[in-house]
């Protein structure tokens, strides 16, 4: 089970009231049918196999309309769940449970989907020296939970923004002039992140090796090619596999000896895990 250190608490309640803040507007005018101090009981249950991620922003969402709201899990951040299996226990007024209802499931299914699917490319790889790491594609507004939930999931997180390393690409190297002039720009500013050249054939593999890129992000290629980059690479950098990686081919993928493969999948296509909230009126 791999269960990382989460976001700071005051940023998970910030997002947790802006997602809230999405559904209630000026107020839940149907929950306003129903009692102020009626109390009611509500068991989450999966109805899928999964990967649990998101309880902090779950109750998060909960404790901005009640903090007295009670919430008992059984089930951890990064723990497979099964069909039918109880995740958590919600005790408190009934007008806040049927509020925060969606919302809370929203961020918990959502974020358990990008685990899930995290987990199904990491077993993929299973036994081999390799990570598999996410990208820059994710649900805006959700960057930092989806790469929470990635973690969860077993991978590892690419950068997590454009501010934390340097990712040379294509139109840069060619506003640059070349691979070489690029990079030397790139360790004329000295910021101390890591620079990652992408190349899409080995001759601009050997250029960026030339130029001391210390990890090289090899785009689309075909297995054979980078197997040849492996051999031509022989531990100068660190090299990493990129573009149209699924779950059916990640494996080979691995085998060729590449240091880690990203993949786009992990965070853009989210299929969100099926949940149910079932409430019992005291």
């Amino acid at each position: 089970m791999h269960s990382p250190q989460p976001l700071d608490p005051s940023l998970i309640r910030e997002q947790a009231r802006a997602a809230l803040a999405e559904d209630l507007g000026s107020g839940d005018v149907t929950a306003a049918l129903l009692p102020a101090d009626q109390q009611a009981r509500a068991e989450l249950i999966t109805r899928e196999s999964a990967v649990l991620c998101g309880r902090d922003w779950f109750e998060a969402v909960f404790h901005a309309l009640d903090p007295a709201i009670r919430i008992d899990w059984e089930a951890a951040d990064g723990e497979r769940v099964a069909p039918g299996q109880r995740l958590c226990v919600i005790t408190g007024p009934v007008r806040a449970l049927l509020t925060g209802e969606r919302t809370a499931m929203n961020l918990l299914q959502t974020l358990s989907g990008t685990a899930t699917r995290t987990r199904r490319f990491a077993d993929a790889v299973a036994g081999l020296p390799v990570a598999v790491l996410d990208t820059r594609k994710t649900l805006p507004g959700l960057r930092l939970q989806q790469k929470y939930a990635v973690r969860c999931g077993g991978g590892t997180n690419h950068r997590m923004g454009l501010h934390d390393a340097i990712l040379i690409k294509e139109n840069h190297i060619l506003a640059a002039g070349s691979i070489a002039a690029a990079v030397a720009a790139a360790q004329a500013l000295q910021t101390g992140l890591e620079i990652i050249v992408e190349v899409e054939s080995l001759a601009e593999l050997e250029q960026a090796l030339a130029a001391g890129a210390p990890t090289v992000l090899l785009d689309n290629f075909g297995n054979d090619q980078l197997r040849e980059a492996v051999a031509l690479s022989a531990g100068r950098a660190r090299l990493e596999a990129s573009g149209g990686v699924n779950l059916e081919t990640i494996r080979a993928i691995a085998e060729t000896g590449v240091d880690r493969i990203s993949v786009g999948a992990l965070t853009k296509d989210v299929t969100a895990v099926d949940l149910s909230m079932r409430l019992e009126v005291g």
